[in-house]
């Protein structure tokens, strides 16, 4: 292909930009999502990034893989360094409301008319791929994907502001995603469990290998695995590739101390930080809620600590700002107090887990409530066994704004296999969020959860219909 990006491309306006996109083929819309060199294949990456001038080569990066975690370290990284002074670009996903909130610089998201003209860039070189993929010259090629084409706007729009690194996280595994083209000066794996099953493996080591195919030879990997299985497997692609290791656990360890938002709502949590080379953080205040956060807190400094290593200007008022700042939605979110409404993207058994540790440190209802949907082909099971417990009512519904929502009749049948408990199921989310609302006292919690896709629908309705009893602001534009 001779293709290239020139200066000279037709306007477009962002329903077309947004139109094009939502052409493409989609694997987080996907029931069955294929994985493997023919669907997910980095040289066509290569080759996109190629055509518009190898932008990923420009800008150093930090690469964030992992199961859980990866876009809360993202945005404690980011946060950071651009207290620190560095321009930072950061890409995320997937979104709540628009597409744009994957792509932003400095903490600010993408607009519109940005979207739409970098989007005018990319639109002729990849149609000029899709009819190369359709050549004889090309028979198993394919067109570039929804999640590829926005890895290549997201370079673009990093160019265009000239940020001086960019923090990427890693879409599904790694060794095959489209962000593993990158440059990176140093690379993180947050932590392992038992996710995405079908696609990376169904032992823990399995998925630690896919996760661990960001490693780069000579680049400094920040790992915060602590189970033994895939923390070997991490080690050997490190000594196989010849990457430093630095662990949590061995090379740095942290505390947390939770705040209770009963007594104070706006209180920060305490971190407790060490590298173990003599540099110990004590007490800093961390806004993002519960203890995995300070995990993700913990791998976000060592990572920060190979950074100044290679050079970066990051002072220690620079680190103990971005974490005190640094937030993430839908994060064990709190958007209203009496009653509290917690919003959070749990979907596996491990962060349904470590939800419901941070509800039980951090706040003190009179009943908790739950309005909980979930995804097909996650651990439906496992997820039930630990809220069936923790919740005193549990309206089951689903998610209308992707096709991959679990049958909230399945939940009812697995919940009564469970514990013989029958719960109710409301097919509309936003009545099922109504239902639990009317019966809720100022005393009580109620929380979203079970999937990225039903906080994503039900965010914004719930701050909207709070906002006109005047309980919290409006939804915040994006």
């Amino acid at each position: 292909m001779t293709c290239r990006l020139s200066g000279n491309h037709q306007d477009m306006s962002y329903r077309a930009a947004l139109e094009f996109l939502m052409g493409r083929i989609d694997y987080e819309r996907v029931l069955n999502v294929p994985y493997g060199i023919r669907e997910f294949k980095l040289d066509r990456m290569g080759r996109l990034l190629g055509l518009l001038g190898d932008p990923q080569e420009r800008i150093p990066a930090a690469h964030i893989a992992g199961t859980k975690g990866k876009g809360s370290t993202a945005a404690i990284l980011s946060s950071v360094l651009t207290a620190a002074g560095h321009r930072t670009g950061r890409f995320t996903s997937p979104h709540l409301d628009r597409v744009e909130e994957r792509f932003a610089v400095d903490g600010h998201i993408c607009q519109p008319n940005e979207f739409a003209a970098q989007m005018a860039k990319l639109r002729p070189i990849v149609e000029a791929m899709d009819a190369y993929a359709a050549g004889p010259d090309d028979p198993d090629g394919h067109r570039p994907t929804y999640f590829e084409i926005t890895t290549a706007l997201a370079w673009l729009y990093f160019l265009v502001h000239r940020v001086d690194v960019a923090v990427l996280e890693v879409g599904l595994g790694g060794r095959l995603d489209s962000t593993n083209v990158c440059r990176p000066a140093v690379c993180l794996i947050t932590s392992i469990s038992l996710d995405h099953t079908q696609q990376l493996g169904t032992t823990l080591a399995l998925i630690a290998r896919e996760k661990a195919g960001i490693v780069k030879p000579g680049v400094p990997v920040v790992s915060g695995v602590i189970q033994d299985e895939p923390r070997e497997v991490i080690r050997q692609v490190c000594r196989d590739v010849g990457a430093p290791l630095i662990e949590s656990g061995i090379d740095f360890t942290f505390g947390y101390t939770p705040p209770r938002l009963a007594d104070s709502p706006t209180a920060c949590g305490a971190l407790d930080y060490d590298d173990n080379r003599g540099n110990a953080r004590r007490g800093w205040p961390l806004r993002l809620l519960g203890r995995h956060q300070a995990a993700n807190a913990a791998v976000a400094l060592a990572a920060l600590e190979q950074l100044r290593q290679q050079g970066w200007d990051l002072p220690e008022e620079a680190l103990r700002a971005g974490l005190a700042e640094a937030t993430c939605p839908a994060r064990v979110e709190v958007l209203a107090q009496r009653p509290t409404v917690v919003v959070d993207a749990a979907h596996n058994r491990a962060s349904v887990e470590a939800l419901v540790q941070t509800l039980g440190e951090s706040f003190s209802p009179k009943r908790r409530r739950l309005v909980l949907a979930a995804t097909v082909d996650k651990d439906l099971r496992g997820m039930l066994a630990v809220l069936l417990e923790a919740f005193d009512q549990i309206v089951l519904t689903g998610y209308t704004n992707n096709p991959r929502a679990a049958d909230p009749a399945r939940l009812a049948e697995l919940a009564y296999e469970l514990t013989g408990r029958r719960l109710p199921v409301v097919l509309d989310p936003i009545e099922a969020w109504e239902a639990v609302r009317a019966e809720a006292t100022p005393d009580d919690l109620i929380c979203v959860t079970g999937s990225f896709f039903i906080v994503a629908q039900l965010r914004c309705p719930i701050l909207s219909a709070l906002s006109d009893s005047k309980e919290v602001p409006q939804c915040p534009a994006p």
